[in-house]
């Protein structure tokens, strides 16, 4: 995607990058992340592209500047003369280069902080006002000595230099994390750097990227041959196939677009039914489904590890999608519902940590006979919401709750038997129904249940049974890149249990699961 006006945010391993990136997109600025490996040539290649680069942010890290291999920086990037804000470990970074000193903190600071200005510089212009002027911290790091060329701008009760700025660039580092939720005046500091520093216009949202994803997939699609694209039934590949059917009916392309639904035996109670009816009657799109459930669960058998189940299932899929294309005369495209989430949690070059593997992030064959169309590859998932519904996608589709595409593969933890897909079905079922009949379920951004690989003796009519355990989750986030767990009421939580193991054999155990994103992420697997 080409935006006129990009900040760039150079990660260095943090879990907390992207949510940078989303805040300063909410506020309307275009966001790229890219890592710390090549960044310089990175950001001249974007240039190059047409992109106007307004800004750079270093991100935090799980590593120490001092540690052997940490990641660094190559000084030729404070010579594209661009504005530049060192947050936790990118401030330690900018100290750490310019001759400061950076060393482990006696103790490790985790929490709310109360910052004491110094200087309300462009950087922290307006907060004058603001008598809560809550950050958050999250290091065990911090710098000792200042360089000579850098200014205090703040402090904090453990934090000297919490935050600083250099005497005569447009370079600030911050010891805090104003992407938290938790930093009250985070928002500020972010617009701040983005308008007042980088000199940047707010021009960012989904209807102007509506707008260049068609004219991106017309760079892509020439007018000949057929595409087909994998549709889950959920949000993202559904807003995918939107796109690339609006495009066609635009450019009077008829009969091109082939929706393939694998039914890997691994979907929810009764959803291959539902995918079918939301999607079959669509005159713009050939609805086809494969039932599949041998093919996936066969392989799966006496597997464990959850990163080996996505991989057997990615590698299953493919091969379905492939046996299918032959069946298509002149199939040339493929469509996916890739994320931005997606990409980056795929990552496991340079910096960052891979968190889990995506089917459809890199694990296609090199010798893939389809050229991809991804137009939701920059965007977020509530990005992604917002533009299904400009595209009018059906409610039901676009407020349906996440879900993983190894399905209940990675929601029942330990084996996958058909016994236990079973089990895990039914509760889940029953779990979404209670949150539907008590409106609830639009108030949750993500609501399911985990199939835990552990018995524990119950009584049930006066016998002993020896039944498994069931997690249910639900979570409420923006985007995923950060979660609280919801409060239910407690009568509420009650009634859901004893539905649960009165009408489910194979459980006699529920708990529920009170750990946010961080620490926890939202699925178990």
């Amino acid at each position: 995607m080409s935006a006129k006006q990009v900040i760039v945010i150079i990660d260095f391993g943090s879990q907390l990058t992207k949510l940078i990136a989303r805040r300063i997109r909410d506020i309307g600025v275009f966001t790229i992340i890219i890592d710390s490996l090549g960044a310089v040539e990175k950001i001249q290649k974007f240039r190059s592209e047409g992109d106007k680069i307004m800004g750079i942010v270093f991100s935090g890290s799980h590593h120490s500047v001092y540690e052997l291999g940490s990641p660094k920086i190559d000084m030729s990037i404070f010579e594209l003369n661009l504005p530049i804000l060192g947050i936790c470990y990118g401030q330690q970074l900018l100290c750490h280069l310019f001759g400061g000193k950076v060393e482990a903190g006696a103790t490790r600071e985790f929490g709310r902080a109360m910052l004491d200005v110094k200087n309300y510089d462009n950087l922290l212009a307006g907060l004058e006002d603001q008598k809560m002027k809550q950050v958050w911290m999250s290091h065990g790091d911090l710098v000792t000595k200042m360089p000579e060329s850098f200014e205090v701008l703040a402090t904090t009760p453990d934090a000297p230099f919490a935050a600083i700025k250099h005497s005569s660039k447009p370079i600030y580092g911050i010891q805090f994390h104003p992407e938290a939720h938790h930093s009250l005046i985070g928002n500020d500091i972010l617009s701040n750097f983005t308008f007042k520093i980088c000199g940047s216009a707010a021009g960012w949202n989904c209807q102007g990227f509506a707008a260049s994803s068609l004219e991106n997939i017309a760079k892509v699609y020439d007018g000949t041959g057929e595409i087909i694209c994998g549709l889950s039934g959920g949000v993202d590949s559904a807003v995918a196939a939107s796109v690339v059917s609006k495009f066609l009916k635009n450019g009077g392309y008829k009969n091109k677009l082939h929706c393939i639904f694998v039914d890997t035996g691994l979907l929810r109670k009764n959803e291959g039914e539902a995918v079918q009816k939301a999607f079959e009657n669509d005159p713009s799109i050939t609805f086809i489904r494969i039932n599949a459930k041998d093919t996936f669960l066969i392989p799966l058998q006496g597997v464990s590890d959850p990163e080996q189940k996505r991989k057997i299932i990615g590698a299953k899929f493919i091969e379905v999608f492939a046996t299918e294309a032959k069946k298509i005369n002149g199939a040339r495209y493929l469509v996916q519902g890739t994320i931005y989430p997606d990409v980056i949690e795929s990552s496991s070059s340079g910096s960052g940590q891979t968190i889990k593997s995506h089917h459809n992030v890199g694990g296609l064959p090199k010798d893939l006979p389809f050229t991809l169309i991804e137009p939701l590859r920059d965007l977020f998932k509530d990005e992604v919401r917002l533009l299904g519904k400009q595209l009018a996608v059906k409610h039901d589709i676009i407020d349906r709750h996440p879900f993983p595409g190894p399905g209940l593969a990675i929601r029942i933890l330990g084996e996958i038997t058909e016994e236990k897909i079973k089990i895990l079905q039914e509760a889940d079922a029953i779990y979404i129904e209670e949150l539907r009949k008590n409106t609830l379920y639009n108030d949750i951004w993500q609501a399911f249940c985990v199939l835990l690989p552990v018995k524990t003796v119950g009584v049930m009519g006066d016998a002993r049974t020896y039944e498994y355990v069931l997690a249910i989750r639900a979570v409420n986030s923006v985007d995923g890149m950060s979660a609280d767990f919801y409060h239910f009421r407690m009568d509420l939580l009650s009634h859901i249990s004893s539905r649960i193991t009165n009408e489910v054999r194979g459980i006699n155990r529920i708990v529920y699961d009170i750990t946010s994103k961080p620490p926890a992420t939202i699925e178990w697997e």
